[in-house]
């Protein structure tokens, strides 16, 4: 038996990036006070940290659904700030 490999995902800008990486930009760009505005989860409200809210999200997927979900939302910002289509 083989396995087919697996295939590229080329139009998905989550595709590669840790878990790290996109809580890390989000905090880059709005921000820890804004970031539990459009998320209000406690993680980023109380003693917000890197750590703390990955150990979070990653034991709750509604939440990382959220946090994922306002990462494209950022990225589709960044591209209209930019003039891109």
């Amino acid at each position: 038996m083989t396995l087919a490999p697996i295939p590229a995902q080329p139009r998905n800008p989550l595709h590669g990036l840790t878990l790290e990486a996109i809580v890390t930009a989000l905090v880059a760009h709005y921000g820890w006070a804004e970031l539990a505005e459009r998320i209000p989860v406690r993680c980023f409200t109380l003693d917000p940290s890197i750590a703390s809210s990955l150990k979070f999200l990653r034991k709750t997927p509604w939440a990382r659904d959220k946090v994922e979900g306002l990462y494209l939302f950022m990225l589709r910002e960044i591209r209209r700030s930019q003039g891109a289509p």
